[in-house]
Formats: structure tokens, C-alpha cells, sequence
């Protein structure tokens, strides 16, 4: 019986060289940087501890790029911004027990936005592990437990061997469709303990890609070829897998309107004559939907935000893709195709028959009219000079991430994402204080194009020791403060539901004067002069930050 091992990863001559010769003075965290270095990592962040110090030892003797940041929360939500705009896994090194415990947050967003992010964790020594409870510094009963319910997958190393193949296995989960953030914990006395393991190289953990099975291609595009009012609902899944060219082609082929999600901002052109833009939390836009007779679903899951609150209930035949086996017809009964966007566009662009529709395009300006009429009643000329104003001042390839405040809000429906992967939020899970830190891992990935952050003040508080790391690693991020003197949103729902609002208001500082003690420029702006002041900021080197005052208010969504 023969072997084909053509597919087996081969040593170069230096490597082999390295393997019967490793270098003195390496430990078990060498292994780990090691590992990382082999898969492909350039860039990790992280903060260190006790405990995994080992770890941060190693990167000494690295070619990593190491960002560190001062809160582990915000480390992990600068590994997801990292991971959302290269496409490649985001390392992030954590300590033991509090320290990795406050990255659960952030990690719940990467789960929910399919962000790849590789969490590394450091463990009290394998003597304390096992269910005693042994009284070391930071332990946990069983610190795993905590992130199996948040992250795709754990993996636990429990002796130096197990270092690389723990790390691979992790690396291949985090960007097997859908992407999202996985898990690895590490003892401290094994990243502590010198190793005469040769040196890791030959690494291989490509994922399998995941195509659509072709007899539901072949349904889907039947459906689609013989509808009378196909639409297109495009999610982040369509963003996440670099599928915006294919997902233009289909509808134009089709001539079906598509809307974007507020997760999958950019993936259709805003000015397109079949692009329904954002306007999800709008009845119009839900009834027009509701109305088609077969509805395309791509890398959406159709949740709350997605759903106009779970008011949505499509009339036609659901046509559902996700990469997400647990999202189809989670929410509504469709033909579900578990597949990686990219792979099922392409393979129905390629099966679907041309169908012509000279009246879509006119549907979709009409609609479009309806909207624009709505919220042009309703005095919100403040907010939709504000919006424009920030569209004005952002180059178009420029990133943007925006924190869970008002201004958010708006962008999610209003703001015109010129290019796919270039407008990011927290709406997956919609925690505070993701806009700045996440800006930082975007900087940091490309520090050749300006990035700007926009959060509120209460938002804006979750994040501020962060300025001191844009000005450690002098990175291109602007930080637009909208400053509402609390949680402005938080205040509106209270006030509807209540009549008054409770626990909204806040004490906050000048943030002109906070971020200057940073060494970082700031300027205190008005809405007429926004546009040149965020432009100005965003042109300059370095990080900066522009403060606006001002008290916005939400559309109201649903009222015809």
C-alpha cells in the first residue's frame, strides 16, 4: 500500500537546519510566538500578566508586532477590528483569570460579527489544575467554562508538545466560515519552562472552503430566474467573505434590489439603481420586502436589527445563505444553503438564467422617495448634517467604527459605506466602548489610510485610556466624541417608555483638555464647522480628537 505525501509540509534546508539546532534559552512561550510566526501572524496585542509572562518574553526574541492596550476588553475589540479588516486571525495574548475574563465582552462581539480572533490565555501552574481549588493568584475552578459559551472553540495545552498543534487547530477554526474568535489556555509553568523542541515551522492550517451543495444552487437559481419581484437582503457574511463584486453581479443579472444590513454596510453600492441602501428600521422598506415573491438572504441571519424587530414576515419563497449552520431558518423558513457567501454567489451567478425587470429600478427610487419624505418631516436637520458632515470628511476607503451611541444609530441606516469592509460597529453585541479601541487594531493593520472612531461621551468613557496608546504607537485614528452629557439613546428609550429618564445623565471631563494631557490634539467643534474640523483632524499625522456638543435625536422608524 502506497502514500501519495506530496501534500505533507517539506523543510526548507534553513529550517531543517533550525530543527536540529534550536537556539538556546527558548521556552514553552517561544513555541507559542513560533507557532504564530509559522501560521502567518505579523501583528498580535494583548496585555501582559503574572501568569503569561512567558508569553511576552518571547515576543523579545520575535519578528511579531506587538499593540498593547490598556484595558483587555479593548484589546480584544482592536484583535476584532484587526481580524474584520485583513481577513487574517487576530492573536491576542491574555492573562489568567481577571485578565482573561475581562476580554469576554469583546469576544462576544467578534462571535456575533464573525470576527477571527485567536484568544491566548495563560492558566495557573498544570499542579493547580484538575477541580482543587489550590488558592494561586487569579485561579479559576474551571476557567475554560467561562468562554465556551461565548467563543467557537476552546483548546486547552497541557505540556509543551501540545503548544503548536493547539494553536494550528485554533488558527483553522477562527477562519473556518463563519469566521469568528476561538480560544487557547496555556499553564504558566509550561510557557515558563525551557524547551529543547525544535523550532516550529512547516505549519499548515488552511481551512476547508465551504461550498453550497449544488442541487440546492440549482433550486435557488430556479427560484430566482422564474420570480416576478426577486430582492436581496446582503449581511455581514457578504462583507466577512470579500463577496461584494459577485453579490453586484447577481442582482444586475437579476435585476433584483438589494438592501444592505447595518452588519453588512458597503457590500452593495449606496448609489446603485437597485440598491435599497440601509433603511432596515423603516416600514417601507419592510413592507417592499415583505412583498417580494422570492427573497434572497445572504450571510444574514435575519435578527432583531435585520428583521425591523422581528416585525418582518416575508410573503414569498426565503432563499437563506450562511455560513452559520445554527442561523438557517433560525428566524424564518427558507431553502437554507450552508455555504460560504462567496462560494454560493459565485455558483449561482453562474446557474441563474438572466432575468429583466425595467421596473425595479423605478420600485426602488420610489421607495426610496417614501423614506427620504419620512424623515425629512420630522426636524431632524441637526442629525442629517452631522451625518453628512462626517461623510464629507472621510476619504472613501478610509475605515470608520462607530460605538453603540445616536449618531451609530443613524449611520447604520444613513451613511453611505463606499467601499465593502469600510464601515464597522458593535451591533452584534452590541457592547459600549468598541468605536476607539477598534479604530487602534484598524490603524494598526493599515497604518497608510486615516481611521476614525466615533463614539458618545458615556461610550467615550469605557475607552479613554486608550488615547495613551494612539499616541504610544503615533497611529492615524480620529476620535469623534459626540458629547450629549450622557447615554443619549439609553435617555431616549427611558423617556418614551417611562416619561423620564433614570441613571442616563453624566459627570464627564473636558475632553478637549483629557486628550491634550495625553499629547494628543483635540478641538471642540460645531456642527456647521464639523466637516472642515474632522477633515483637518483626519488629514493630520497621528491620532487626534474632535468633540462635538450637541444633542441628537433618533428617527422615528416605523410611523408611516
Amino acid at each position: 500500500m502506497s502514500h501519495d505525501h506530496d501534500d505533507r509540509p517539506r523543510l526548507t534546508a534553513a529550517q531543517a537546519a533550525a530543527a536540529l539546532a534550536p537556539p538556546a534559552g527558548r521556552n514553552g512561550g517561544d513555541l507559542v510566538v513560533e507557532t504564530l510566526q509559522g501560521l502567518g501572524a505579523t501583528t498580535v496585542f494583548g496585555l501582559p500578566g503574572q501568569h503569561a509572562l512567558g508569553m511576552f518574553d518571547a515576543l523579545r526574541r520575535s519578528s511579531l508586532a506587538y499593540v498593547g492596550l490598556r484595558v483587555e476588553n479593548n484589546a480584544g475589540f482592536a484583535a476584532d477590528a484587526y481580524g474584520r479588516i485583513t481577513g487574517e486571525v487576530a492573536p491576542l495574548l491574555l492573562s489568567t483569570g481577571p485578565g482573561a475574563l475581562t476580554s469576554l465582552a469583546a469576544l462576544q462581539e467578534a462571535a456575533a460579527a464573525s470576527a477571527p480572533v485567536l484568544a491566548i490565555s495563560s492558566q495557573i501552574p498544570t499542579a493547580g489544575l484538575g477541580g482543587g481549588r489550590h488558592g494561586y493568584l487569579h485561579e479559576l475552578r474551571d476557567q475554560k467554562a467561562s468562554f465556551r459559551d461565548v467563543v467557537k472553540s476552546v483548546h486547552t495545552v497541557r505540556t509543551a508538545s501540545q503548544v503548536p498543534s493547539a494553536i494550528a487547530a485554533a488558527w483553522e477554526s477562527a477562519l473556518t466560515a463563519p469566521h469568528g474568535p476561538v480560544w487557547v489556555e496555556i499553564p504558566q509553568d509550561v510557557l515558563l519552562a525551557e524547551t529543547v523542541l525544535p523550532v516550529v515551522s512547516a505549519l499548515d492550517a488552511t481551512p476547508r472552503p465551504l461550498y453550497p451543495r449544488p442541487e440546492l444552487t440549482l433550486a435557488a437559481a430556479h427560484l430566482l430566474a422564474n420570480a416576478e419581484r426577486p430582492a436581496i437582503i446582503a449581511g455581514g457574511g457578504v462583507v466577512r467573505s470579500d463577496a461584494a463584486g459577485k453579490l453586484r453581479a447577481l442582482a444586475e443579472k437579476i435585476d433584483a434590489p438589494v438592501v444592505t444590513t447595518f452588519g453588512g454596510k458597503g457590500a452593495f453600492p449606496w448609489e446603485h439603481p437597485l440598491s435599497l441602501q440601509s433603511w432596515l428600521e423603516d416600514r417601507y422598506t419592510t413592507d417592499f420586502l415583505e412583498s417580494a415573491d422570492v427573497l434572497l438572504v445572504v450571510g444574514s441571519g435575519l435578527g432583531e436589527l435585520s428583521s425591523n424587530y422581528h416585525t418582518f414576515a416575508p410573503r414569498g419563497r426565503v432563499i437563506q445563505i450562511e455560513a452559520d449552520a445554527g442561523k438557517l431558518e433560525s428566524n424564518h423558513p427558507a431553502l437554507g444553503i450552508h455555504s460560504d457567501a462567496r462560494e454560493a454567489l459565485a455558483d449561482l451567478l453562474e446557474a441563474v438564467e438572466p432575468r429583466q425587470d425595467p421596473e425595479a429600478s423605478t420600485r426602488v427610487s420610489a421607495l426610496l422617495g417614501k423614506v427620504r419624505d419620512r424623515i425629512e418631516a420630522q426636524d431632524l436637520t441637526l442629525e442629517r448634517q452631522v451625518i453628512a458632515s462626517v461623510r464629507e470628511a472621510l476619504p472613501d476607503t478610509s475605515p470608520s467604527f462607530w460605538d453603540m451611541t445616536i449618531l451609530a444609530y443613524w449611520a447604520w441606516s444613513a451613511f453611505d459605506a463606499r467601499h465593502p469592509n469600510t464601515m464597522h460597529s458593535a451591533q452584534g453585541a452590541g457592547g459600549l466602548g468598541y468605536g476607539f479601541p477598534a479604530a487602534i487594531g484598524a490603524a494598526a493593520a493599515d497604518r497608510t489610510k486615516p481611521v476614525l472612531a466615533v463614539s458618545g461621551d458615556g461610550g467615550a468613557m469605557y475607552s479613554i485610556a486608550e488615547l495613551a496608546t494612539a499616541r504610544q504607537y503615533d497611529l492615524p485614528v480620529t476620535w469623534l466624541i459626540v458629547d450629549d452629557g450622557g447615554y443619549g439613546i439609553l435617555r431616549e428609550y427611558m423617556t418614551g417608555a417611562f416619561g423620564e429618564a433614570t441613571a442616563t445623565e453624566l459627570s464627564r471631563p473636558d475632553f478637549v483638555a483629557l486628550a491634550e494631557s495625553f499629547g494628543v490634539p483635540a478641538v471642540r467643534t460645531t456642527p456647521e464647522t464639523l466637516a472642515a474640523d474632522l477633515g483637518k483632524a483626519i488629514a493630520a499625522p497621528g491620532p487626534s480628537v474632535v468633540v462635538l456638543p450637541a444633542l441628537l435625536r433618533m428617527f422615528e422608524p416605523t410611523h408611516l
